[in-house]
């Protein structure tokens, strides 16, 4: 068995993720001895994989659909990952599998790198109500914002979420998200709307705040019809791709024991293989 560290991404599919690419650069600018590979695996077989990662010489690995879920009862999940009730990165700490959830300072350390001050406001709206909006209302509460709006088209999906996080987080129909546009100071969307292939996301953000942020957590295109329409207006924003560089840092800290950064250089390579698929 090969003595370099090596980390894994497991999914299924996976062969299209940008994991490989970001983490075999920080192995490289940081001259370090070490494997990122990616794991095509079936969900039967999901526990024989996880069970045997350290025997198959992972230090560690990235986990994305449909595995989120079920890495869970197969680690010892920290307070995040049992919160969001999904995992996305494994890793072992006194032969003990671990799991969490890096979404969460994904999108926190992309807004203060991309929107310093950001969590000045005392409300924010969230559209959608799927596993990645619940990573970004843990996040909020976490970071101290008094009051989340939470907006969904299924709006019984926003109220069982609310009832899962509390009293801070208010869930309310699409209908009424226009109404509470002028109140919020940050607007996030965590659905797929906007995304290639989707329908467009309308939302007027011209009823927002002068000093709002707008992210969006969609990533292809680069550049989404609301952060367009944001930056026209003059906002702050926030893109998908930087929360997927911002959340891939401390996996790559677990496994090999020096924390990266997210450079400009970084950012440019993913742009770049972005681009061209």
């Amino acid at each position: 068995m090969s003595k370099v560290p090596a980390a894994c991404l497991i999914g299924w599919p996976a062969a299209h993720s940008r994991s490989p690419l970001i983490h075999r650069y920080w192995l490289r600018t940081l001259g370090i001895e070490g494997g990122y590979v990616i794991e095509a695996v079936p969900p039967d077989d999901l526990r024989d994989f996880v069970l045997r990662l350290s025997l198959r010489g992972f230090v560690g690995a990235n986990v994305t659909l449909p595995h989120k879920e079920g890495v869970l009862a197969l680690s010892t999940p920290d307070a995040r990952a049992r919160a969001i009730g999904a995992a996305n990165t494994l890793w072992f700490a006194n032969g003990e599998l671990r799991s969490t959830n890096t979404d969460v300072e994904g999108f926190v350390n992309n807004l203060d790198a991309s929107a310093p001050g950001w969590d000045k406001g005392k409300e924010a709206l969230v559209l959608g109500a799927g596993g990645s909006s619940r990573a970004v209302v843990f996040g909020l509460l976490e970071r101290g914002i008094g009051r989340v709006h939470l907006a969904n088209r299924t709006v019984a999906r926003a109220e069982a979420l609310a009832k899962e996080f509390g009293p801070r987080v208010n869930p309310i129909a699409w209908s009424a998200v226009a109404d509470v546009l002028p109140r919020a100071r940050l607007l996030v969307n965590t659905t797929s709307l906007g995304m290639h292939g989707q329908p467009a996301l309308e939302i007027d953000v011209t009823r927002l705040p002068q000093d709002a942020v707008v992210a969006d957590l969609v990533y292809v295109p680069l550049v989404t019809p609301l952060l367009a329409a944001a930056t026209a207006r003059g906002l702050k924003t926030a893109d998908g791709l930087g929360m997927l560089l911002h959340q891939a840092v401390r996996g790559f800290e677990l496994w090999f024991g020096k924390r990266p950064e997210v450079t400009a250089e970084l950012r440019a390579l993913v742009e770049a293989d972005l681009t061209k698929s």
